[in-house]
Parts: C-alpha cells; structure tokens; sequence
C-alpha cells in the first residue's frame, strides 16, 4: 500500500458558473475531466486547485480520479452552491486502496572460467499495472507492459546475451505505480543476484561491477563515488558488513552502500546508508538530498516491514499497528552526495528507493551466509527464520 501520512481527502465547491477543486492531486488534468464528466460541465469550467499534500507516493495519481470523483459525486447528490470535504480514513486508505503489485523473478546465468558473465536470463511475472487504463496503448508494446521490465530490459550491464521474459498474471487486485514503479521490484532481483555471481566467480561486487559498466561512465561514476565515500574496502567493526546495489531509474543513477548489522530477532539493523546519485545538473541541492533520504526511508519499511495480506479477496490489515511504517528509530545515518554533471536534469522524486533493499540483502548475507529472496525481511522473523 502507498499510505501516505495524510490520507486521502479532498474539497470541491459546485457552483452557479464553476466548480472548484482542492487537492494534493498529481494527475490534476485527469481529475479535471473526471469532475467535469460526472457533474456534467465542460471542462475549462472546473478550475483545480493543486495543493501541497503529506504524501503520495503515486496513489493520488489513478487514471480514474477516484477520489476527486468520489468528491464530485457527493457534491452532486447534496445539490447547492456549498463546498464539500471528503476525507478516506486509514482504514479506507489501507483496505480499500490501491497496491503495488506482486511480482516473481527467476534468474540464471553463465560464467566463464574467469569469472565473467557471458549470459543472463531473466523471467518476471506478476500483474500489469498499465492494462486497462488510459496508458495502455502508450505503455503496452506487443503484450509487454513496459512498467513491469524497467530496470531488467535495459540492464547496463555489459553481459554478451540477455534474455528478459514476461508473463502477465490476470488478478483481480486493485494495483497501481508505488514509489519508482517497475523498478521497485527489478532492482531487488537483479543487484542482488549480480552480488550471488560475483560470490559464484569469487570477486569482489564492487570490481564486478565495474568491469561490467566501463562503457556506461555515468553509472561507474556514480558507483565510484559511493564506493568511496562509504570507505568500501576498509575494516568494520565486528558485527556489521557492508552491500551495494546501484540502479538507473527516472533517467537518473543511483548507487547505495549500505552498512548493516543484526538485530536479536537476526533481523537487519541498517545503521548507515550512502548514497551517491547523478541526476544531471543539480538545480535544487536541497531537494535533491530530501527526495535521496526520503526514498531510502520509504524503501527500507517496505523492505523490513510493509506487507498487504489478502485472505478471500480481503486485506487483513486496517491500520498502522498491522502495516507497518519505518519508525524513526529506525532510520539509519545517511549521506547523499551528488554528481557533478552539466547534463539536463533528470528525476530524484522516486530514483532512491530502488538500490535500497539489495544493498541491504547484499550486506546480511555477509553476516547470516544466507540469501534473502522473499520480502519484506519481517515475514523471515515471523517464520522463525532469517532467511527464505
């Protein structure tokens, strides 16, 4: 679920000659012409107000606009010139809302006798979030929907043949785009098995990495600089280990070395994260350090503790106390460092959540010897083991 801190909510005024919308809407435009169908005005007459919202994370962008046409259709049934509030509780929010969707990978591959990877087949299913909507048509090229690849089909990394296959899981899950979208699920599976060959071939994941990204030098850059800063290479102190993932999404690279130790319950405690990110030319620095942090904060409970269960078609959990956020004692020290670039800038809004998790996994496996293949790490603690 996306469960933004604010919930779900919006007011909308039907009056004598306009109708007016407030909202943290990210697809105003949409909203505008969902009002404007089911009040039955033209368009250019429904003025939207766009507002500064405590959260999104993509679920206030739906191609129905269905909370604005909520909104509109309880204005239209009361009647009069009166503004109405329509505000989902969490409940609403988490029961009836929409959801990432689950995804399975398999991957496999070759080496040669020195440790190169001479071939990488990748197979994705799960459910399309683009069928259905207006996108479709955009989005969904010969059966692919191109959400559901990203971050697989164009793998930087210089392997002779790939294969990236998919199959579309017909479900009858609400799902929608959750933080950095396709990418939530492609960087988890492919860092952390580029990090199972490089054990495989008996070399270092930073050195593999590289040697593997020397014709993308915005991706090696930006590795390098992680690398470094993190002091890759250089002693821990017992009890704690280091993992990397670097990943490109949004037109921007992201590199993560986190620095992790165990909890009692042999959960993983992350007590530092660095992260390097080039996203063109840096017009805000501010911001573009906010959106790093907030993306690793967001991606770290989902990679530790947030969880939709359904039973019969029913989501089990309501609230805060059964979906559970990252608490700020749990929030690692984290340094961000930018790229020096000259080119167009490009996304930093979703771009830190991917590496997250598989660096995470990278580092644990140093200190339980197992790999983790089924998130989030909590559903391994509740089974009564670390790893799966």
């Amino acid at each position: 679920a996306h469960a933004p801190m604010e919930p779900l909510d919006a007011v909308i005024r039907i009056g004598a000659d306009r109708v007016d919308f407030w909202a943290g809407s990210q697809f105003p435009t949409v909203d505008q012409q969902v009002i404007a169908r089911i009040v039955g005005v033209p368009a250019n007459t429904v003025r939207i107000h766009t507002l500064l919202a405590g959260g999104s994370f993509g679920r206030r962008a739906t191609a129905d606009g269905d909370v604005a046409g909520e909104a509109a259709s309880i204005a239209k049934a009361i009647g009069g010139d009166r503004a109405v509030k329509l505000v989902w509780t969490r409940e609403d929010d988490i029961q009836g809302g929409r959801y990432r969707p689950l995804y399975v990978h398999r991957l496999r591959a070759g080496l040669d006798a020195q440790g190169n990877v001479v071939a990488w087949e990748h197979r994705i299913v799960g459910q399309s979030i683009m069928r259905g909507t207006s996108f479709e048509s955009v989005m969904v090229k010969n059966g692919v929907d191109q959400s559901s690849v990203e971050g697989a089909a164009n793998l930087p990394y210089a392997v002779p043949t790939i294969a990236v296959e998919l199959h579309t899981t017909d479900v009858g899950v609400p799902v929608l785009w959750w933080r950095s979208v396709g990418s939530t699920h492609t960087a988890y599976a492919t860092e952390t098995f580029l990090d199972e060959l490089a054990q495989a071939a008996a070399r270092d994941p930073i050195e593999l990495r590289r040697a593997l990204l020397a014709k993308h030098p915005r991706h090696l850059a930006t590795l390098n600089l992680a690398a470094d800063k993190a002091g890759w290479g250089q002693p821990l102190p017992a009890g704690r280990a280091r993992g990397v993932a670097v990943h490109e999404s949004f037109n921007s690279v992201v590199a993560q070395v986190a620095e992790v130790s165990l909890r009692p319950d042999g959960l993983p405690k992350v007590e530092r994260v660095v992260c390097a990110v080039d996203c063109g030319t840096a017009i805000n620095p501010d911001i573009i350090r906010a959106q790093m942090e907030g993306g690793i904060g967001y991606g770290l409970a989902g990679a530790l503790w947030s969880e939709i269960t359904l039973v019969r078609g029913r989501v089990q959990q309501r609230n805060f106390d059964g979906y559970r956020p990252l608490r700020i004692a749990e929030m690692p020290a984290v340094e961000v460092h930018i790229v020096p670039s000259g080119a167009a800038p490009t996304g930093v809004g979703e771009p830190g959540l991917p590496p997250l998790a598989p660096a995470v996994a990278n580092a644990l496996v140093h200190l339980t010897g197992q790999r983790v293949r089924r998130l989030p790490f909590a559903r391994l603690a509740a089974a009564g083991t670390r790893t799966a």
